[in-house]
């Protein structure tokens, strides 16, 4: 009987326990936008191409998870004794973010808009065997000659977002802190057709991004946001601090993507201190608080967690 291997980056069914297993040792890293594996160098931005780092050890099947336990976290008294200590030093950091339940930081915002739906595939092309759909959390591979008329896509249509600790979607509610349990996740939208290959495209056409992966961390006079994207043209884009809760912007890449978007700020900013820069991978906001309160979240409408929100430099997640 086939079993199935647990060892990350593997998956496969074996029923040969001295086939050879290539996988992923150690468990994976994020931080600080990048994510990878301990086992191995390479470090990405996106969490597709976190899924794509080739496994680097080569063994045996096993269907006994021994991944090594993440690093323990440091307490939240260990945190709080780290700011008072940087604060002593004359480091930078005002008295820290209060902690205070959610509810009385601010009003309850509203609840965030349903992801624009993604593209459909070209039914007039044909489909590789074995193409595997390119949305989330599907994995349904393509079998020759199958029925594409009773096919049932369950997926998650927005980002992966990894913050402070927690992990999960943009287009649902769940969190979780483990990177197993974030992979359990059930997809939370479904089509009538998987996506095995796309819609056809013109080449001269820009396409229209509705969501990119961000992440922040927070002072408690600072919010540093960023927004993962590559190739950001600096000439045709522009940002612009509209008010004290508002950012408008309108991002082109080399690569003929566009994402166009007015984000409503959780808290009011002081328009004349705040800042961009854009780089090689992603755009960097630097937004300086107007009443130096800590922010749950970035945007008014993302929905809130109910973690602590750190004052400082982001930590190890």
């Amino acid at each position: 009987m086939a079993s199935k291997c647990v060892h990350k980056g593997c998956g496969k069914l074996f029923s040969d326990a001295e086939e050879p297993c290539t996988y992923h040792p150690g468990p994976p890293v994020f931080h600080e936008g990048q994510k990878g594996w301990k086992c191995c160098k390479p470090r990405v931005l996106t969490f597709d191409e976190f899924m794509t780092i080739p496994p680097c050890t080569t063994g045996k099947h096993s269907t006994v998870d021994d991944t090594p336990a993440p690093e323990a976290k440091p307490s939240n008294e260990e945190v709080e004794a780290k700011i008072k200590e940087q604060q002593t030093k004359g480091e930078g950091l005002a008295p820290p973010v209060a902690r205070v339940p959610i509810a009385a930081a601010a009003p309850r915002p509203s609840p965030s808009p349903a992801p624009q739906e993604d593209e459909d595939d070209d039914l007039d092309a044909p489909v590789p065997n074995d193409a595997t759909c390119k949305r989330k959390s599907c994995g349904i591979r393509y079998t020759s000659g199958q029925d594409r008329s009773k096919e049932q896509c369950v997926h998650h249509p927005g980002q992966a977002l990894f913050h402070e600790g927690s992990k999960g979607w943009t287009c649902c509610k769940r969190r979780v802190l483990e990177f197993d349990e974030f992979m359990k996740i059930p997809g939370c939208t479904t089509k009538s057709q998987h996506l095995f290959i796309g819609s056809k495209k013109d080449a001269d056409t820009e396409q229209q991004l509705a969501d990119v992966r961000n992440d922040f961390y927070q002072t408690a006079t600072t919010v540093i946001a960023s927004l993962y994207l590559k190739k950001i043209d600096k000439d045709r884009s522009t940002v612009q601090f509209v008010d004290e809760t508002t950012v408008d912007l309108d991002l082109h890449t080399g690569d003929k993507t566009r994402y166009r978007t007015k984000m409503t700020l959780f808290g009011p900013i002081d328009v004349a201190k705040s800042a961009f820069k854009i780089m090689g991978t992603k755009m960097e906001l630097t937004l300086a608080k107007a009443d130096g309160q800590g922010w749950p979240v970035l945007r008014s409408d993302d929905p809130h967690t109910g973690e602590i929100i750190q004052a400082g430099r982001a930590g190890r997640v």
